[in-house]
């Protein structure tokens, strides 16, 4: 996999890949700090995914921490003699909020440790691949703080309440199996996260990117609405789609019995 120059690419501590047609690869670059996200990789990484996303050959993103660990948590030397309105002026929700309002589909390709914003980072995704070693947990109670980058709201919603609360009230991690078995990610691979990651990106990429975009848009937006305004969100959004001529073109393939040829129009 090479980095293609011509393309936006993001400084340090983050590397841009495009490993194939339409799928972007970032992977986090602090090894020395087993990717604690600083401020310099939060910025990176949302001006990275603010890119990709208005780069219409990209059909799907991956992030990934590496073979070792996918994040251990915030950088906390960054924090340790904070006080409140430090805190607030970091103003780091900005950043979060690109990867939260991204239109192509996010996958995480979690190997090793994802902690606390580490942890919420993969829940920002709309799929998660968690290899054999991932361990995911929000561990800042045992620091006397608590998540605050949507760890307590995005882990009830994927959870329940039950299961999010025994581990934002104890700190507990739980490995691939366990997170699996709890709704927590999407896959567990037998090894490596990432060759299985790239593999849901390349299937989506091929995949007519209007339609995918609807359906992630209407997933997203129509969770906290209720039932009936989010039904009629999808009527909207499914009517929407036969104005579009990958629609002609997958139907008509599938009649004709042939591979479909989408443009993303």
């Amino acid at each position: 996999m090479t980095v293609n120059e011509e393309r936006f690419c993001p400084p340090p501590p983050l590397r841009l890949e495009h490993p194939g047609p339409g799928i972007a690869l970032l992977t986090l670059d602090r090894p020395e700090r087993r990717n604690a996200l600083d401020m310099a990789l939060r910025r990176a990484l949302a001006d990275a995914v603010q890119g990709l996303d208005d780069d219409p050959e990209v059909r799907a993103i991956v992030i990934s921490g590496g073979p070792t660990v996918f994040a251990a948590g915030a950088d906390l030397g960054e924090l340790v003699e904070a006080g409140p309105l430090q805190v607030q002026q970091r103003r780091v929700e900005r950043y979060w909020q690109a990867l939260a309002q991204c239109r192509k589909p996010l996958i995480a390709a979690v190997n090793g440790l994802a902690l606390g914003g580490g942890c919420e980072l993969a829940l920002h995704a709309d799929l998660i691949v968690a290899g054999a070693t991932a361990r995911f947990g929000q561990p800042e109670v045992r620091l006397g703080i608590m998540p605050g980058a949507g760890g307590t709201q995005r882990l009830v919603r994927a959870l329940g309440k039950y299961r999010a609360l025994r581990l934002l009230l104890t700190g507990a991690l739980v490995g691939a199996e366990e997170a699996l078995a709890m709704g927590l990610v999407s896959e567990r691979a037998d090894d490596d996260a990432l060759p299985r990651a790239l593999a849901l990106a390349e299937e989506i990429a091929r995949l007519p990117a209007l339609a995918v975009a609807q359906i992630k848009a209407v997933v997203r937006d129509g969770a906290d609405l209720p039932l009936e305004s989010a039904l009629l969100l999808e009527r909207q959004a499914f009517q929407l789609l036969f104005d579009s001529q990958d629609q002609k073109e997958g139907i008509r393939a599938f009649l004709a019995k042939r591979e479909p040829e989408y443009q993303g129009r």
